[in-house]
């Protein structure tokens, strides 16, 4: 029996869907520093495990609480703002907290997502037939800075 080869659909799909850029790094480790000329703390940046082509989208379940809190933690481990990453197979298998940012958007692409953030849930997915690789997200809530 022969195998199935997707590789002339993924690469299809990798041109069709995977237009922006998005970065997988390692969360900031330290404590934050005193930027005088910004006026504000930064985070030092975490170790780069991929940049490349990419997509972030909802994914198709509703957000909100889907699960009942583990017994030993004292919040819900299930995500509030699901959301998935698409990579190509060729992209390494992101750890569970890596950090996501989209840090380009396509011509005609949504603005917003640029500098957005979302923390890794599990393990991305890998298996046996695939087109691209699905990463769950969830988003890292933060504040937006009034533009000037």
């Amino acid at each position: 029996m022969t195998s199935l080869d997707l590789s002339s659909i993924a690469s299809f799909v990798e041109g069709l869907i995977l237009l922006d850029t998005v970065r997988f790094s390692t969360p900031a480790a330290g404590k934050p520093v005193f930027d005088p000329a910004a006026g504000k703390y930064t985070y030092p940046e975490g170790d780069l495990i991929y940049e490349g082509p990419g997509a972030v989208q909802v994914s198709g379940t509703p957000g909100g609480i889907s699960a009942l809190p583990v017994a030993t933690q004292p919040w819900s481990d299930e995500t509030t703002s699901k959301y998935i990453a698409l990579t190509p197979l060729a992209a390494p298998i992101a750890e569970r907290d890596t950090v996501v940012t989209v840090v380009a958007v396509h011509q005609g692409g949504d603005l917003a997502l640029l500098g957005r953030q979302w923390r890794v849930q599990d393990p991305s997915n890998a298996s046996t037939i695939g087109v691209v690789r699905i990463t769950g997200l969830d988003q890292i809530q933060q504040t937006r800075e009034a533009s000037s």
